[in-house]
């Protein structure tokens, strides 16, 4: 490979030589160096990319240069972001917000409440006011959902909402 000094790697065949001739060296030198975890095959294939992306501007004398030192930049810069992720999953995450603790078992008591209730409704008036309430389906889609009229869906949504005030106080 005795080119001249000046002549860059741009040309297919010579960048193909240079990739047989340094890619297992490439590859031993990070494996060597920071082991199987950082996967070296993937470092030097970027190393290769990079290589050829500035191919005008790295002369052959230099190519080897330019490949182990984008290698090993990589992986460096591989290890410090995995130490920034190891840090981030080390610290606390606590969930803060800005209610009071009063707040929060107050709306956990009223949970429950709200799930007994709803237990205790017959399942005609279940399904229709879930649909109404959480799915958001209006009275006339219900009726035509479970083969009903509309006003028996306004009376079993009704009548749900009527039991829920009584089983729940405090709405």
């Amino acid at each position: 490979m005795s080119k001249d000094l000046f002549e860059n790697v741009c040309e297919e065949k010579l960048f193909s030589e240079l990739f047989k001739k340094h890619s297992k060296d490439l590859h031993d030198f990070i494996y060597y160096k920071y082991g199987e975890h950082i996967d070296p095959k993937d470092k030097v294939q970027e190393a290769f990319i990079k290589l050829w992306d500035n191919c005008k501007k790295t002369p052959l004398r230099k190519a080897k240069s330019f490949l182990f030192t984008v290698a090993n930049n990589l992986t460096l810069n591989e290890l410090k972001h995995n130490k920034v992720k190891l840090k981030f999953q080390q610290t606390d995450h606590i969930n803060k917000t800005n209610e009071s603790p009063h707040f929060v078992l107050e709306e956990k008591e009223y949970l429950i409440k709200y799930q007994n209730a709803l237990s205790k409704l017959t399942e005609a008036q279940r399904v229709a006011f879930l649909m109404n309430r959480i799915e958001g389906k209006k009275h006339q889609e219900i009726a035509g959902l479970l083969g009903i009229s509309r006003k028996a869906v306004e009376k079993r949504i009704y009548g749900a909402l009527e039991k829920l005030r009584k089983e729940i106080d405090g709405i």
